[in-house]
């Protein structure tokens, strides 16, 4: 499937709401890699808003910027893709396969994200085969973009 260039719909009413519970019948990971709280699927195998609830007790503080908890950028581009994750390996015939990261392009960061945050990640299927895909994410924290990337993965068997 390959999308069009026209910029995606994300203020459409979710198909379907996704809790932790849900997600991790989809994707394999587990804490504390588990980087999304739930996920709103959109357009089946299209688009959805991932969310990330960001607290202070996350691992990954005790050492990045402790005494300034700053969420480190490749956490935030990896919640994108898991939210990627889930719009693909949903879909018929990829139920139970791994999607593993080819290649991140476009990133930009551009605030930080803090503890109490609460992480919107839009993220898009802009091609989707049965091998390799590639997928486009936006995230935002109160209405601000934090971070954009585009990123490629291989999906495999489990």
């Amino acid at each position: 499937m390959e999308n069009s260039s026209a910029p995606a719909d994300f203020t459409t009413a979710p198909l379907q709401k996704l809790n932790i519970t849900d997600i991790k019948k989809i994707i394999p990971h587990r804490y504390p890699f588990l980087l999304i709280d739930r996920v709103d699927i959109l357009e089946e195998g299209q688009r959805a808003i991932g969310y990330k609830c960001v607290t202070g007790n996350e691992a990954f503080f005790q050492g990045h910027f402790p005494e300034r908890p700053i969420m480190p950028g490749v956490l935030i581009v990896e919640s994108m893709a898991q939210t990627g994750c889930v719009i693909l390996l949903r879909q018929p015939g990829l139920e139970g396969k791994l999607a593993f990261f080819m290649g991140i392009d476009a990133v930009k960061f551009r605030k930080p994200v803090v503890p109490g945050d609460v992480v919107e990640l839009r993220v898009v299927i802009l091609r989707a085969g049965s091998r390799v895909g590639k997928a486009r994410g936006e995230a935002f924290v109160a209405g601000q973009k934090v971070t954009e990337a585009e990123f490629t993965f291989s999906v495999i068997d489990n």
